[in-house]
């Protein structure tokens, strides 16, 4: 085995110069050090300068003198490139070769900073202080002389500088100092003047009081700032439990219960403006009762009619009037005059603006959230030294609880498996056979499956006209459930159904067969919905035109999403809870069900459609969306912890939070808002309740309220102008239109100079890496070549002349 080479540096001493020559010392006060690159250029031009050498330490030997070491043949380490003392000495001037600042020339550097803070000038000199910040190579033994390491006495000057600073002054430098926090506290307890002179100084109680009343303010805002931090922790939800969901599952599984956290975000969003413009208000200024009011019987949490009916939970409630104060005289119809002198509340008009405000806010939002998804999803550039990323840049060292520690372990390891799973897949070479066969069978299982969508929506559509024709009356609470249990039943049991017919088309990559299996059932639950929207306003209408069909939609809707509700906990229970106790029972290997995130995000997208479309006609739908998302979460994650298992083919879920964004933004919201826009423009509304009750249509009301403002004078011009040209035309969707699309093209073309810049900035790393490499063998060349010539020189000149004599005459 080879024997590794140890080395030491060499410094040459020099005769003490007198203080006119002596080189400035990098702690001058005239040398103020701004940055560590500084010190780092400084530092470089010492090692330059002093000559310091590489000599090879010879066993047995003690070091080399000066005058042996440019003959020595310099070696580094084992596998590293053989350079000359000259190259090495740049190569110790490089700034990636140094260590950086040790504490010594901290202390020095901050030394002179206070001296040109305070601006003294009869402060002692730094100049016969050693310097202690000396550059070194890595991967070689250097040996530095102990002699200049004197930070005692740099503390003590330093100390004594932060003395003669005023407090302010003394905690900023101190924050500023690259020091560790006992370092910086015994340089702050030193540094604080002693008790005497504080009482000298605060002899005066009035100035005492207000540093006192000053330095309690600063704290108390600390501490306040310290509880608001703390308290922002607790605004992010399950915060902890995604994590340990992250590390045991991985970011498939991860990516449902992030999407149901923007879910709650986006109820949250749509609720606020209802419940500060429309409910509160209506709240505030309730109407009169028309009839008797029903008692509460508990069958209402399940159908939500009956007491429900005569609250602000839906559109019947709300009255049409101008709310202001209580009416003085109340017209025909329900109206009432306001008196002179309020502020009129047009009731109508703010139930129509506040959803249409809802809706535009919700839609920013939701485009917002799927670019921002999209640009974290598509990182542009490649993915290349992922791996190593996560081995070597992937563990938080800041993290010491146990618990902790294994999360962060999990976490990284499910990583690291996901990144091999999808290596492996990448690089699998396709299949040449069965091509045909996986086709044929794929395209008999898309038949199924479509043939079953289909049968699912004749049973609604079936069942819905038999209802309509029963004419089920408001007192059968129970048989208002059928449709709604119909429609629950066909989405529970056909997306069952779809998982028996994917698994003869055994797909090679996880995420394909989860992406079909979202595109399926997307496909049942719309259709199924569309069938339904199509009961509501096609078919209800018509029959209930001396009752309040809006209540009626509103009800059907809340009575869909309790019933998807009790079903969800239904399918939690029976199919993973029960699959597993008898996988359990069966097998010895204790084998579990996989979480199906297919059928769960579908779930949660036909949950936020039936909201939308609901808005509407029950504006507290919102506030029952967030209680069953909560209800939802806590469920699943128990249910994930208890019953389920990671997936056996674990796969990187880098896209899935922008395609869930991406359908819920146009299946489902387009569709919600396509539905509402029908309603508010073309139905006719109830003639019995309602704020519109008065109108041909809903949209009649801004009519209405401009006709208003016209009559009302020429202060109030501009409010009828805007809304002929800025709502009534169509100019402003075309403009809306033209900014999406200049939006989106330059988005693109950002992305492309983004892409071009990347791919020219790794070329030219690379060319940069491939530069310094031809440096240096050029230096190298260089230094040998002078080498060579200057041994030959002195070979010639030890070596005598030669004498020629006749002896070739001679032979």
């Amino acid at each position: 085995m080879s024997q590794s080479l140890a080395f030491v540096l060499n410094v040459p001493e020099t005769p003490q110069d007198p203080e006119d020559s002596q080189e400035p010392s990098p702690y001058d006060e005239s040398e103020v050090h701004d940055s560590f690159h500084q010190l780092i250029q400084e530092q470089s031009r010492w090692v330059a300068e002093e000559g310091l050498e590489l000599q090879q330490r010879v066993p047995g030997a003690g070091a080399l003198g000066a005058s042996g070491s440019d003959r020595q043949a310099l070696l580094g380490p084992e596998g590293a490139p053989v350079y000359s003392t000259a190259t090495l000495r740049i190569l110790a001037s490089m700034p990636s070769r140094t260590i950086g600042r040790s504490r010594g020339a901290i202390l020095s550097q901050y030394y002179s900073r206070t001296v040109r803070l305070r601006r003294r000038a009869g402060r002692p000199q730094l100049r016969d202080v050693g310097r202690s910040a000396r550059p070194s190579l890595r991967l070689y033994d250097l040996e530095l002389d102990p002699a200049v390491l004197e930070e005692d006495e740099k503390r003590g000057l330093l100390v004594k500088e932060l003395q003669g600073l005023t407090v302010a002054q003394r905690d900023h430098m101190l924050r500023g100092m690259p020091l560790s926090l006992s370092e910086k506290r015994c340089l702050r307890e030193e540094s604080r003047p002693p008790r005497g002179k504080r009482r000298a100084r605060g002899h005066r109680g009035l100035l005492s009081c207000c540093s006192q009343l000053r330095d309690s303010c600063i704290l108390a805002s600390h501490n306040l700032g310290l509880a608001l931090l703390s308290g922002l922790q607790a605004l992010m939800p399950w915060h902890y439990a995604l994590k340990r969901i992250g590390g045991q599952f991985g970011s498939s599984v991860l990516s449902y219960f992030l999407f149901l956290k923007t879910l709650l975000a986006f109820n949250t969003l749509l609720l606020l403006p209802l419940l500060a413009f429309i409910v509160g208000v209506q709240a505030a200024f309730p109407p009169a009762p028309s009839g008797s009011v029903p008692a509460f019987r508990g069958l209402e949490l399940l159908t939500g009619g009956g007491r429900f009916t005569h609250t602000v939970m839906y559109y019947g409630y709300y009255s049409n009037a101008t709310l202001n104060q209580p009416c003085a005289s109340p017209r025909d119809g329900g109206q009432c005059t306001p008196e002179a002198g309020g502020l009129p509340y047009n009731m109508p008009l703010a139930y129509l603006f506040t959803v249409g405000v809802a809706f535009f806010i919700t839609c920013i939002t939701l485009v917002y959230s799927m670019s921002r998804s999209f640009g974290e999803s598509y990182r542009v550039g490649s993915t290349s030294g992922v791996h190593a990323i996560t081995v070597f840049c992937s563990w938080d060292y800041k993290v010491t609880q146990k618990w902790a520690t294994r999360l962060q372990h999990d976490n990284i390891r499910t990583q690291l498996k996901e990144l091999l799973a999808e290596g492996q897949l990448r690089h699998r070479p396709p299949r040449a056979c069965g091509r045909l066969w996986q086709a044929a069978v794929l395209g008999l299982v898309w038949l199924l499956c479509l043939g079953t969508t289909l049968v699912c929506a004749l049973a609604v559509y079936s069942f819905s006209e038999l209802v309509l024709q029963s004419r089920v009356s408001a007192e059968r609470d129970g048989a208002l459930l059928a449709l709604p249990l119909v429609v629950c039943l066909l989405n529970l049991g056909a997306p069952y159904l779809f998982r028996v017919l994917a698994a003869l088309e055994r797909h090679d990559s996880p995420v394909l067969e989860v992406y079909v299996a979202i595109c399926r059932n997307l496909i049942l639950k719309m259709v199924i919905l569309g069938i339904l929207c199509y009961h509501w306003l096609g078919r209800r209408v018509g029959t209930l035109k001396d009752q309040c069909w809006e209540d009626f939609v509103g009800q059907e809707l809340y009575r869909l999403m309790v019933m998807d509700f009790i079903f969800t906990l239904l399918d939690t229970l029976l199919g993973e809870l029960v699959w597993r106790l008898i996988s359990e029972k069966r097998s010895q290997r204790k084998g579990k069900p996989e979480f199906d995130i297919a059928g769960n995000v579908l779930e949660l997208i036909y949950g936020q459609t039936l909201t939308w479309l609901g808005v509407l006609f029950s504006p507290l739908l919102p506030a029952m969306q967030i209680i069953k998302l909560l209800f939802v979460f806590y469920v699943k994650k128990t249910s994930l912890m208890a019953n389920c298992q990671a997936p056996r083919r674990p796969w990187k879920a880098s896209h899935m939070s922008t395609v869930f964004i991406s359908l819920l933004c146009f299946p489902s919201f387009l569709g919600a808002a396509i539905f509402l826009c029908y309603a508010i423009w073309q139905v006719k509304p109830s003639s019995i309740c309602g704020p519109f009750r008065t109108l041909d249509t809903m949209y009649e009301a801004g009519k209405v309220w401009v006709r208003h403002l016209e009559e009302a004078g020429p202060r109030v011009s501009w409010l009828p102008w805007i809304h002929r040209y800025l709502v009534e035309s169509a100019f402003p969707i075309y403009l809306a239109s033209a900014l999406l699309l200049a939006v989106i093209y330059l988005n693109i073309q950002v992305v492309k100079g983004q892409r071009k810049v990347i791919c020219l900035l790794k070329e030219q790393l690379s060319n940069e890496g491939e530069d310094k490499i031809f440096l240096i063998n050029k230096l190298q060349r260089i230094y040998e070549r002078k080498e060579r010539s200057r041994v030959g020189r002195t070979e010639e000149a030890v070596t005598p002349p030669a004498v020629f004599t006749d002896d070739w005459d001679a032979q």
